[in-house]
C-alpha cells in the first residue's frame, strides 16, 4: 500500500531553518532550538564502535529509502518502510520521521510562531495544571542527564504548559510528562509540542483527561482481542479486569514507563508509524511470550510480577546510547536470572503474529466499546453521589435513584433544547462526582413545579427562585444533586419546624429579594430572563463579610489552586451547619414578613382546612405584633409607639372556602400598605414558631405526608412537555 503526502516542498531541513528563525527572533532566550538527545549525546564520527556502525547503516538504508520513495511529506508507505521502522529508527532521524507520521509536521507548517507565542502567554501563569507539572517535572526520566540539569526541565515545563494553556480542557494529565519528556529527547523543543499536539488531540483521543476514557475503550479493545487471539488466557483468567489494570501505563505512556528507555522509544516508532495498533499488537506479543507462565499464577499479584521481570529483562542489543543511560544496562545481576528478550525482536514477532489486525477494525471495536465504557463511568458517578446522598436525606433509595435521574435529564434536555445553552458548561468530569452535574435556576424551576409538594403555590416561581439562591451558596448561580435532594427532602420528609425554617430562610436575605415580573398579566409567573436575572443579584445579609471571606478563600471548583486547608474549613463549615441553631437564624423584618404571610396564604389555598388556615394566620400575626408592641414599650416605656395591632386587626370578612383567591390578595395588600406606615418592626424565628405551633392547623398541614412516587411518576410523563409551557 502507497501513502502519498500532500506537498514536497516542506521537507523537515526547511522547518529547521524556519524555526531556529523564529526562535532566534522571537525568544531566542526561551526556546531550545536543538533535541537534548543531540546536546547530551552528540555522535563521535571519528570514533564508530560496532553499535555506532550499526546505526550508520540504518541511517544509509533510510537514505536509500528516501531516494527510492522520497524524502519529507511526499514519502510513500512501502512494506519496506515498516521493516526499517521494525528495526528501529536511526537515532539521527527519528525526530523527523516522528513528525511526518505523525502529521505533526503539517500542523507546525500551518502555525509559524505559533509555539512561540503560546509559550510567552502561558509562562507565569498560575493554574491547578501548572501547580500539577510542576510537582511532576523532576519525576520525569529522572535517570536521564537532560532531566537532571535545568536545560531538560525547563524545556519540558515550556512545552507542557503551552499545551496545557492551548487546550484548557485537558490542561494536564499524568502520563503526559513522560510522554513529552522522551519527545523532547530526539526532536526541537517546537517540535515536540507539536508531536504532543498529534498524540494527545488525534493519535490518542479522550486519553489524557480526568476519566481518561480513552484509554479505557483501548483497553475495552484490548480485552476484545485477548478474547480472540489468546482463548486460554481468558479461560483460566477468572477477572477480565487484571487486563485492565496491568496494562493502563502500556496504553498511557506508550510503554515507556515499563521498558528501558533505549527499547521503550522502538515502540514510539511504531506507534507513530502504526497508530494505537502497534500499542494492541505489541500487548498482545508480550502476554503470548509469557503466556505458559501466566497460566500457572495463582493470583493477580503473581502475574503483575511475572510480567515486570519479563520488562525489565528487555533489551536493545544495537541502541547506540551510553551505558550510563541506558536502564536495562544497569540491571543487577540478581535481577538478570530472567532470558533476556530484543525489543526488535518482539515487535518483529508482534507484527507477523498479529499485523493483521486491521485499524478498520479497531476503530470499529472502539466504537462498540466506547458506549459500554461511558455507561460503565456513569453508573460509577451515580453510585457514589446516591450513597453520599443517602446519608442526608429521608428518601428511600429507588426515590433518590429516580430524583437523580429526573436531575440528570433535566440537565441534558437543556443541553439539547438549546445548542448555545451555557448547561453544556455545566458537566466537568474533571471535578468531584457531586459537580459532575449542575442546573441553573430555570432548570431548577422546571423540577421544581413538576416535584415540589408546595408547586400549587400561586408565587410558586418566587418560591423556587428563593429557593434556588437559598441553595446557591458558592453564588456561581449552580447547585449540585446534594443541595437539589436536600431540600426537596425537608419539604417532603421534614419536621414542622423543618418546614417552617426552610419557609423563614427563603424569605430573608440572602435567599429573598423583592420580585415583580415586567408583565403583570402574568401575575406571579416569572418569564426566563427574568428568573436568571433575579437569580444572579446580590443580595446583602447578616454575616455576608464573613461569608465573602470564606467564598474568597475556599477552593474553586475545577480551576485554580487547590488548597486543601480551604477544603477542610468547607467540611467543618458544613458538619457545623448540620447542627445550626434556631436562634442564629437573623430576624425577619416587616416587608419580609408580609411576604411570608402572602406565601402561606397561597400555600393554604385550596386546602380542605382552607377558611381554618386563614383565619389562624389572623390570629398569629396580631399576637406576632401584640407581642412586638409590648417588646418595644419595655425597651423605651417613654417614647408613644402606634399599636401595629391596630391596624392589623383581622378584617371582617375572612377568605372562605371556595371564595375567589383575589379577595384575599386585596386584604394583605391593604393590611401591607397600613403596615408600612408604622415604625420599622421585626420577628425572631423563635416567636413566629412558637405563635404557630399554638394553631393545631398549622400543624396539621406541614406534618400531613406527601407521597413523592406520585410526583415523580407525573414528572417522568411531563418533564419534556414542562420545558415548552416555562
Amino acid at each position: 500500500s502507497k501513502v502519498a503526502a500532500s506537498s514536497a516542498s516542506d521537507t523537515p531541513k526547511d522547518f529547521d531553518v524556519g524555526l531556529s528563525t523564529t526562535g532566534q527572533r522571537d525568544n531566542s532566550k526561551t526556546v531550545s532550538t536543538e533535541a537534548l538527545m543531540t546536546v547530551y549525546h552528540p555522535q563521535d564520527a571519528e570514533n564508530l564502535d560496532s553499535k555506532m556502525l550499526k546505526e550508520k547503516m540504518k541511517e544509509q538504508s533510510w537514505n536509500i529509502l528516501f531516494v527510492e520513495r522520497g524524502h519529507g511529506v511526499s514519502m510513500f508507505r512501502t512494506k519496506k518502510t515498516r521493516d526499517l521502522v521494525v528495526r528501529g529508527i536511526p537515532e539521527a532521524l527519528r525526530g523527523e520521521l516522528w513528525l511526518l507520521f505523525s502529521g505533526a509536521i503539517n500542523d507546525m507548517a500551518s502555525n509559524p510562531g505559533y509555539y512561540t507565542e503560546l509559550v510567552e502567554k502561558s509562562l507565569g501563569t498560575s493554574t491547578l495544571a501548572t501547580d500539577e507539572i510542576e510537582r511532576d517535572l523532576r519525576r520525569s526520566l529522572p535517570e536521564h542527564p537532560a532531566f537532571q540539569s535545568d536545560t531538560g526541565i525547563s524545556a519540558l515545563r515550556r512545552v507542557l504548559t503551552a499545551y496545557a494553556y492551548r487546550n484548557p480542557q485537558i490542561g494536564y494529565c499524568q502520563a503526559m510528562n513522560i510522554l513529552t519528556s522522551v519527545l523532547l529527547l530526539y526532536a526541537k523543543e517546537e517540535e515536540a509540542f507539536w508531536l504532543l499536539v498529534a498524540v494527545c488531540e488525534r493519535m490518542l483521543p479522550d486519553y489524557f483527561n480526568r476519566r481518561i476514557i480513552g484509554a479505557l475503550v483501548d483497553q475495552a479493545v484490548f480485552e476484545e482481542l485477548i478474547r480472540v487471539h489468546l482463548p486460554q488466557l481468558t479461560d483460566h483468567m477468572t477477572d477480565m479486569t487484571f487486563f485492565s489494570s496491568v496494562s493502563l501505563s502500556w496504553f498511557l505512556t506508550l510503554f515507556i514507563s515499563v521498558l528501558p528507555i533505549e527499547s521503550a522509544v522502538n515502540v514510539v516508532d511504531c506507534f507513530f508509524y502504526d497508530g494505537i495498533k502497534a500499542i494492541l499488537q505489541l500487548g498482545l506479543a508480550v502476554l503470548e511470550y509469557n503466556m505458559e507462565t501466566l497460566l500457572t499464577c495463582k493470583d493477580d499479584a503473581e502475574a503483575v510480577t511475572v510480567l515486570n521481570r519479563f520488562f525489565d529483562s528487555v533489551t536493545n542489543k544495537d541502541s547506540p546510547l551510553p551505558p550510563a543511560v541506558q536502564q536495562g544496562s544497569n540491571l543487577s545481576d540478581a535481577k538478570s536470572d530472567h532470558p533476556k528478550v530484543d525489543i526488535t525482536d518482539l515487535i518483529r514477532e508482534s507484527n507477523e503474529r498479529y499485523g493483521d489486525i486491521r485499524y478498520e477494525d479497531v476503530e470499529s471495536m472502539r466504537c462498540s466499546n466506547r458506549l459500554y465504557v461511558i455507561q460503565t463511568l456513569e453508573a460509577t458517578t451515580k453510585q457514589n453521589v446516591l450513597r453520599v446522598v443517602s446519608q442526608d436525606v429521608k428518601f428511600s433509595p429507588s426515590d433518590l435513584e429516580e430524583l437523580y435521574e429526573l436531575f440528570k435529564k433535566e440537565h441534558f434536555l437543556s443541553c439539547y433544547w438549546n445548542v448555545n445553552s451555557p448547561a453544556l458548561q455545566h458537566h466537568d468530569a474533571s471535578l468531584p462526582y457531586l459537580d459532575q452535574y449542575r442546573i441553573d435556576c430555570q432548570q431548577f424551576r422546571v423540577l421544581c413545579h413538576l416535584l415540589s409538594p408546595w408547586s400549587h403555590c400561586a408565587n410558586r416561581d418566587s418560591l423556587a427562585l428563593w429557593t434556588f439562591r437559598l441553595m446557591d451558596e458558592s453564588s456561581d448561580c449552580l447547585i449540585n444533586f446534594k443541595q437539589f435532594a436536600c431540600v426537596l427532602d425537608t419539604m417532603y420528609n421534614g419536621s414542622f419546624t423543618d418546614k417552617l425554617k426552610l419557609l423563614f430562610k427563603l424569605h430573608i436575605p440572602p435567599a429573598f429579594t423583592e420580585v415583580e415580573s415586567l408583565s403583570p398579566s402574568k401575575g406571579g409567573d416569572l418569564s426566563k430572563e427574568e428568573l436568571i436575572h433575579f437569580s444572579q443579584l446580590s443580595v446583602s445579609s447578616v454575616g455576608d463579610s464573613l461569608e465573602s471571606d470564606s467564598l474568597k478563600s475556599s477552593p474553586e471548583k475545577g480551576k485554580g489552586k487547590v488548597d486543601i486547608q480551604a477544603y477542610l474549613k468547607q467540611w467543618q463549615d458544613e458538619l457545623l451547619k448540620k447542627e445550626e441553631n434556631i436562634k442564629d437564624l437573623p430576624r425577619m423584618n416587616q416587608s419580609q414578613f408580609i411576604q411570608f404571610s402572602k406565601t402561606l396564604y397561597n400555600l393554604f389555598h385550596g386546602d380542605p382546612e382552607e377558611e381554618l388556615l386563614y383565619r389562624a394566620i389572623a390570629v398569629v400575626t396580631s399576637l406576632l405584633l401584640k407581642m412586638e408592641e409590648v417588646g418595644r414599650r419595655l425597651q423605651s416605656p417613654t417614647s408613644p409607639v402606634e399599636s401595629p395591632a391596630a391596624v392589623t386587626e383581622v378584617p371582617a370578612e375572612i377568605p372562605r372556602k371556595g371564595q375567589e383567591e383575589s379577595s384575599s390578595e386585596q386584604t394583605e395588600g391593604s393590611r401591607a400598605q397600613s403596615l408600612r406606615g408604622n415604625h420599622e418592626w421585626s420577628f425572631a424565628f423563635e416567636q413566629i414558631l412558637a405563635s404557630l405551633l399554638n394553631e393545631p392547623a398549622f400543624v396539621r398541614f406541614f406534618e400531613k405526608p406527601h407521597d413523592i412516587k406520585v410526583k415523580i411518576e407525573s414528572a417522568k410523563n411531563l418533564q419534556l412537555k414542562a420545558r415548552t409551557r416555562v
